[in-house]
């Protein structure tokens, strides 16, 4: 088989062994990732009977982590990245059987201080395993399959979110909170596993003498100065930020539907089955031209998506909302993935994903708190409603703001790739 087919080959990423175990390894932290968030949504929302409090969530998870977000992508550039991740997948399984024993042995007031207590820990374990895990796509990927591994990234990560929620919600109802947690430490503990056998074998020139503040000011300054990558992960912020209603899918489910935990799980499921669905496509037939006009009407049409949510009284339509909003959310996410890996050098991966996760990972918490104070403040309904038109407005002003972003053809960032 030739290179250009090779290349040119839908499962040609799925061939390399080592990307296999990277997707094979990361499906199982989302899984268990995102079952604790259902867990720990319904037994937040079972203690406190609060939108706020939920929303809190999220802010205690997204506050650690900004805080070591650009420390950790120093680190992912300058260590080993396989050995980062596994650090940090221990952490997430500590505090794991954190919830696990806390969930047992304890209740009320004392249960929900310790659950945030634990979700900060996990934040701190997250702030590190992102720029990681990014940095490793590009050191067992060769950069003509980035694209590929990026849409074959989104879907295995949009199926395991797509699972875990429903499997939490049953698990949930069937065995219980500490059971439950239970369950997603052992699928950490299989990741843990996983990533022991994965390799480096990054060709990059690492300059370990180089100070903290100078290689965190020049991955600063690479982003800042890039016009297309800062504009897509604005864009993302913002969108997430005020479009995001998962934190008061909890509430919906009881007070709106009048359904119980299973319901909540295909609700939360609803978006990344849309979006495995999208991701598998766009693996097939990658987009090339007019990424930018693409990736900005797909955020517009996920406002849109969130609107109908909030306006929804019906379960079933409800259900479509949220999955035509996943499929839309996907696309961008897989621009703006290749967009990332083609554009970043090697040695900066780490630092670009650090200060994406700053715009966009913790922005997925802070944009929970946000829903919750603004339901508190303005109804649920109503809260959710402003967020999904803030996102329209946020488009509107990013197609003024970043034309470079707008006009975006990825077909050339292909062919420079093949010069």
């Amino acid at each position: 088989m030739s290179q250009l087919e090779v290349k040119d080959s839908p499962y040609a990423a799925l061939k390399l062994p080592d990307f296999r175990k990277l997707l094979l390894g990361r499906l199982f932290v989302t899984l268990a990732v995102q079952i604790q968030g259902l867990a720990v949504g319904w037994q937040v929302y079972e203690l406190t009977k609060s939108p706020l409090v939920l929303g809190c969530i999220g802010l205690s998870e997204a506050l650690p982590s900004l805080g070591v977000a650009l420390y950790a992508g120093h680190i992912a550039d300058v260590h080993d990245r396989t050995k980062i991740a596994l650090i940090a997948v221990f952490g997430l399984f500590l505090s794991m059987i954190g919830l696990t024993l806390g969930s047992q042995f304890m209740s009320g007031t004392p249960l929900v201080v310790l659950i945030f207590s634990v979700i900060a820990f996990s934040g701190i374990a997250r702030g590190f395993y992102g720029p990681a895990v990014f940095g490793i796509a590009s050191d067992v990927v060769p950069r003509p399959l980035l694209a590929n591994s990026a849409a074959w990234n989104s879907t295995s990560w949009q199926g395991s979110a797509m699972l875990g929620p429903v499997l939490g919600g049953f698990l949930y109802v069937g065995i219980g909170g500490a059971w439950t947690y239970g369950i997603a430490t052992a699928l950490l503990t299989l990741s843990l596993g996983i990533f022991l056998t994965l390799k480096n074998k990054s060709q990059r020139i690492i300059n370990r003498d180089v100070s903290v503040i100078a290689n965190i000011k020049e991955g600063l300054q690479f982003v800042f100065s890039n016009q297309i990558i800062l504009g897509a992960m604005a864009l993302d912020l913002f969108a997430v930020l005020f479009g995001g209603a998962v934190a008061l899918l909890p509430v919906f489910s009881a007070e709106i539907f009048h359904y119980g935990p299973q319901a909540l799980g295909f609700l939360r499921a609803a978006p990344p089955l849309g979006a495995m669905l999208t991701a598998g496509i766009l693996a097939h037939l990658p987009i090339k031209s007019h990424a930018g006009r693409i990736f900005m009407s797909c955020v517009a049409g996920f406002g849109l998506c969130i609107i109908g949510f909030g306006l929804s009284k019906n379960y079933f339509v409800s259900l479509f909302f949220l999955t035509l909003s996943g499929m839309l959310d996907c696309v961008g996410v897989c621009i703006r993935g290749t967009i990332y890996q083609l554009l970043t050098p090697d040695d900066m991966k780490g630092r670009v994903a650090s200060v994406n996760s700053m715009f966009i990972g913790s922005s997925n918490e802070i944009g929970e708190f946000e829903s919750g104070v603004a339901a508190r403040f303005m109804g649920l309904v109503p809260s959710v409603v402003f967020g999904g038109t803030m996102t329209l407005l946020v488009v509107l002003f990013t197609a003024f703001k970043a034309p470079k972003l707008r006009d975006l053809h990825l077909q050339n960032l292909y062919l420079k790739e093949t010069k």
